[in-house]
Parts: structure tokens; sequence; C-alpha cells
């Protein structure tokens, strides 16, 4: 019998095979970059929970890493009998099972005699979700299994409300449920999936269960390129119809339904029957009478506007929340009366709180009138009325700029689709479509808004070169351009202007 980890048994409740594939194939798995920065929030939690759950640091931190498995389960049962302080990354092992806790702190039994543990997982999502109860279910039944004299069993999440005040004080940034009465409750459901995975692991097979929408809950499965890969093909993939719900999604589940074609019409809205019907007969579809109708009110001159941010789970800069949108560069293309098209913008790269100067770098850019062309509005719309409530004396100036921007997505959706955009009216799918000539993949480095993040960490981050930050700031520049001159090109197509650079 295998002992099988805490991360295999929760591998399993999401789908048998990715189990098996865990323990026999784990070369085949290939995470996402948003699977990664997950990873890496997690790690950036767990060290800031150790502060706030040990701060005279008198605790103890388990290495498993450094100390290896037998080690570390030693050291760990040690001092959870013999100590009375925090321990971190305790580990049991029991019933072919192991795991390891984020903090066990001591506490008086429910009973009052004696010292007994109080187990705290650390989760960096804002909220409490179902699997992290499966997770608290399967630390407490290990701990207990191994003898561990558990009392009590919590959840702490990120505290999505909280405002870092600064001076690294993060008092505040975790919220705790306590979960002890159901995961003490589930200890024979969790002996359960202990063999129902044993029994999956020690097939010569993995079993034969076909991809699907588990496949992307509760997690995003890192083996799913590799099962697709065994499997047929649609050629017009079902997935490709936008937002398929009710009776929609009822029919594809309960049919098995794969091909777009083979989806009644009857029960497509009409931008679905749009989709359909440019995807089977491979034709764009463009209505551009109408898209130039709807941009008519809004007259010239224009500004194409577009926010790059970044997102930090632990807040870096006073005044700021976990997983705020923080902007620190900005594009702008103002296109003139004439048809003539200026580039602008501001890019930040110190390292400090850049929205002061981004505020007011955006204001002067911007101008006093005309539309500010975004795609997507809503999301310059909630930066901007963020710094707005940031700097009151700038409010007057942001709300009506904030006034100004006018959405092409809406217009793209009602009026253009192309079969190459398979499903999606991002930016990225669209532009390529509409204007060929341009196109994301022709760009050095950054490309994406992901990638844009991850530049700007390491642009600011102390040990980065001079050399290697001016490559990335070009990147960053060039990216961002991409984005507003592309918004021009994309007015243009719909409004059957000409522009000139």
């Amino acid at each position: 019998m295998r002992t099988l980890s805490k991360s295999k048994l929760i591998a399993f409740r999401q789908c048998p095979k990715r189990l098996w594939l865990e323990v026999h194939s784990p070369t085949l798995r290939a995470d996402s970059a948003a699977t990664q920065a997950s990873f890496a929030s997690g790690h950036a939690i767990g060290d800031i929970a150790r502060a706030l759950y040990d701060p005279y640091g008198r605790g103890a931190l388990i290495d498993v890493a450094g100390e290896g498995f037998d080690a570390a389960l030693k050291r760990s049962q040690t001092l959870l009998e013999h100590t009375a302080q925090p321990v971190f990354e305790a580990g049991f092992r029991a019933a072919g099972a192991i795991a390891f806790a984020d903090v066990m702190l001591p506490c008086k039994g429910r009973s009052g005699r004696g010292r007994q543990w109080r187990m705290v997982e650390v989760k960096s999502s804002t909220s409490v979700k179902d699997y992290h109860r499966d997770d608290a279910a399967i630390q407490a039944f290990v701990a207990q299994e191994a003898g561990v004299k558990l009392a009590q069993i919590a959840i702490a999440h990120v505290n999505a409300e909280w405002v870092y005040p600064g001076g690294d004080d993060y008092r505040g940034l975790l919220l705790e449920h306590d979960v002890t009465e159901d995961a003490f409750a589930r200890r024979e459901e969790v002996r359960q999936w202990l063999a129902d995975a044993q029994t999956v692991v020690a097939k010569r097979k993995a079993p034969a269960l076909t991809t699907g929408a588990h496949c992307e809950s509760p997690f995003a499965c890192g083996f799913i390129g590799h099962c697709r890969s065994s499997e047929a093909q649609a050629t017009h993939p079902v997935q490709w119809l936008p937002r398929p719900t009710g009776k929609l999604r009822a029919h594809i589940d309960a049919h098995a339904v794969t091909e777009m074609a083979d989806v009644p019409d009857a029960l497509l809205n009409e931008q679905q029957r749009r989709v359909k019907q440019a995807t089977l007969t491979a034709r764009p579809i463009f209505d551009q009478k109408a898209a130039r109708a709807a941009l008519s009110p809004h007259r010239l001159p224009a500004y194409f506007l577009d926010f790059e941010t970044i997102s930090y789970v632990i807040p870096r800069w006073a005044g700021t929340r976990p997983y705020e949108q923080i902007p620190f560069q900005f594009s702008l293309h103002r296109l003139s009366r004439t048809g003539k098209l200026q580039a602008a913008g501001s890019l930040d790269l110190s390292g400090d709180d850049p929205r002061e100067s981004f505020t007011q770098a955006l204001l002067a850019a911007c101008g006093e009138r005309g539309p500010i062309f975004v795609y997507n509005a809503g999301f310059e719309s909630a930066r901007i009325g963020a710094l707005a409530q940031r700097f009151p004396g700038a409010a007057p100036a942001l709300e009506a700029l904030r006034e100004r921007l006018v959405d092409l997505l809406p217009i793209a959706r009602e009026h253009y689709y192309h079969p190459s955009q398979q499903g999606s009216w991002s930016i990225k799918a669209v532009l390529p479509a509409l204007c060929p000539d341009l196109d994301y993949d022709d760009l050095d480095g950054v490309q994406d808004g992901g990638a844009a993040m991850d530049a700007y960490l390491e642009a600011t981050h102390p040990a980065t070169t001079p050399d290697r930050k001016a490559e990335i700031e070009r990147q960053l520049r060039a990216y961002c351009a991409l984005d507003t001159y592309g918004l021009a090109r994309l007015w243009a197509a719909f409004t059957g202007s000409t522009i000139t650079d």
C-alpha cells in the first residue's frame, strides 16, 4: 500500500484518473501560469501566517525538504508531545496517508484537562471553499489516526476587505472559520476516500475517464493536455459556443455533444447562432453598418486607452487591499479630427506605490473632452473609481474621465465574429481576425496581461540588473501600445474610417 499525501487525495476527489497520473506519470503534468501563480500566493501567505501566529518567533518550523520525511515526521511527533509553542508544517503519517499542517497551536482540551492542539489550515483564497472543507477533514483524520490530541481545526483565508496600514503590520489579513464539527464528523468518509484512492493507484492502467467540466473544477488539472491528446478531437468543438447555460447546457451534458453542428438551433440564442453559422461556413460575420451606427454619436477627437495592473495577495503599499488591481502603466493613442494618431503613456517600474504618478499622468494625457475608447470598460472604470477614492482632490476629474469611457467590446460582440475567434471576444482574438497585420504573437517577451504582471515583478525586484530592467520596460511599452493602437484600428474597421500614424 502506498502512502498518499493530502494533495493526492484532493486530486482523487477531483478525478480518479488525475490521481493515477499524479502517482504513475507525474512528468506528464503541465501546470498553467495561473496555477503556478496560485502556488506562489500560497507560499507567501504561509510566510505571513507564521509571523501572525508566532509574533515572538518562539515556534518551530518543520522543513521536510531539508530534513527528509522520516526525520520531519519524527521531529513533529516530539514537538507535539513535549513543546508548548506553535509548530508549523508539522507532519503526520497514519492509515496509508501523510499530511502536513500549516499551523499547530497548543490549547486546552474541551474538558479543560491537559494540553491539546488547534490546527489552522491557511488558504490564499478570499473565502472558504468546499474543497477546503475536504482538505480540513483529511488533515484532521490523519492527525487523529497518528495519535495527535487534536481539539479544534480552523480554516484561515484572506480578508479581501482588509486595508494594509503599512509598516509590515499584517494583523487582520487573515480570517478564521472553525470547521471542527464538520471535519471530525467526516472521519469515516475520509477513510473510504483513502480505500478507494488506494484501489485506483493499484491499477495497472489509468481509469478510462474522458475530459469534461471536472477538469477545471475546483482546479485546472495539469494533465488535461495529455488526456485530450488521446481523445478524438471535435472539428468544431461545442465549447466554442459562448455561455452555454440552461437548456443548452443540459442538452450538451445529457447527450455528450462535442460537435457544434449537432446542437439544435432552437436551443441557441442569437449570438450563439451567429457563432455556429460563422464556424460551420468558415465565413466571418460583420455588420459594419450597424457597428458604424452604434459608434456614430462619439465624435473626434477620440482617445484609446488601456491599463496594466499588478495584484498582490499580500499588499505591498499602505492603503491597498489583498488582490487589489493596482495600475502601474497606461497606453494612450489620441486620434485627431483629421485622422492623425499620436501615442502617449506612462510606466512606473520604481517599485514604489505607482498610483499617484499614474493618476497625474492619466489626467494630463486624456484632456477634458472627447470619447475614451476601451475594451471591456468595467476594468478601466473600476480602476479609475478606486483612484478617485484614494485621491479625493482628483476625484471630480477622474469621475469626469470615467464618464467619457466608451466600450468597444459590446460592438464587437454584437456585430463581428470570425471563425478564428473560437468563441472568444478578447481583443487578442478579435484584433488579429479583423486586422491581420496585427498579432500579439509577434511581440517580443510580453504578450498578455499575465506576462505583463510577471514582467513588472521582475523589473521591480532588487536583483534585476539595469540592462534587464530596460529590456522589460521596452517590452511592456510595446505590449501596452499595441493594445491601444489595436483599439484605434478596431474603431477604424467598425466605422470604415482611415487613420494615419
